[in-house]
């Protein structure tokens, strides 16, 4: 598994790729060019990962429980290696990491953060599936409800996650134009739940000419930032 870092100082935001995607890719759509400020002025520092996808979710010739056990493995792999990797870059202390992604990275972006919340400290999630219906259909075990936010949110009621969440940063982002269609539904169905359950949080829906796609995402994910990241 391989990663990139960008820059020498600030919140450290972990970045997950859009569906099957690599590292570099976050890179080569323009993304890091759209928020190098923040970097060069020392306002964040960003780490890219690999995705597993191809392997799990996206694996149409495994089993769904194939799938969701090989994505258990991934959850392992970014919590007991690339957090220990970030906080050991970072000021010597265990710093709470942001954490952001489009399309199939804000899934991962959003059950990060909910599933670790004493680990992250909020999200920026644009454009994202929050269930996993298209991908394994009405399949449902233990282990893919604990990977489906808009399946275990509804019913989590405990007050030490509950309090996390509430004093963390929470950002959903969609559009209204071509191929948003499931992820504005997706990010309703969110909307509400948080809303039920008293936690803040900005669900910002976009125009109808906002599509899911990369330009839009490189205005977004700047918009975003500054209005969270703290000034030097």
């Amino acid at each position: 598994m391989e990663l990139k870092v960008y820059g020498h100082h600030g919140v450290p935001l972990l970045v997950f790729p859009a569906q099957s995607g690599c590292f570099f890719d976050f890179e080569n759509f323009g993304m890091i060019h759209t928020i190098h400020h923040f970097i060069e002025d020392g306002r964040i520092k960003v780490f890219t990962v690999d995705s597993v996808d191809s392997q799990s979710w996206a694996n149409w010739d495994a089993h769904p429980a194939d799938r969701a056990n090989r994505h258990e493995s991934y959850d392992r792999y970014i919590i007991q290696e690339v957090v220990p990797f970030i906080h050991s870059q970072g000021e010597g202390n265990e710093q709470k990491i942001l954490t952001t992604g489009a399309s199939m990275g804000a899934y991962h972006t959003c059950n990060f953060f909910f599933r670790h919340p004493d680990i992250f400290e909020g999200m920026i999630a644009l454009s994202g599936l929050y269930q996993l219906s298209m991908f394994i259909g009405d399949y449902m075990d233990q282990t893919v409800y604990f990977n489906t936010p808009l399946s275990y949110l509804p019913n989590l009621s405990d007050g030490w996650y509950l309090d996390q969440y509430r004093q963390s940063k929470i950002i959903v982002s969609v559009g209204q134009g071509a191929w948003e269609d499931d992820m504005l539904r997706d990010t309703r169905a969110l909307e509400q739940i948080l809303l039920d359950k008293g936690i803040p949080a900005w669900i910002d829906y976009w125009g109808q000419d906002v599509n899911h796609d990369w330009p839009w995402w490189q205005k977004q994910l700047p918009y975003f930032l500054e209005h969270i990241l703290p000034w030097k």
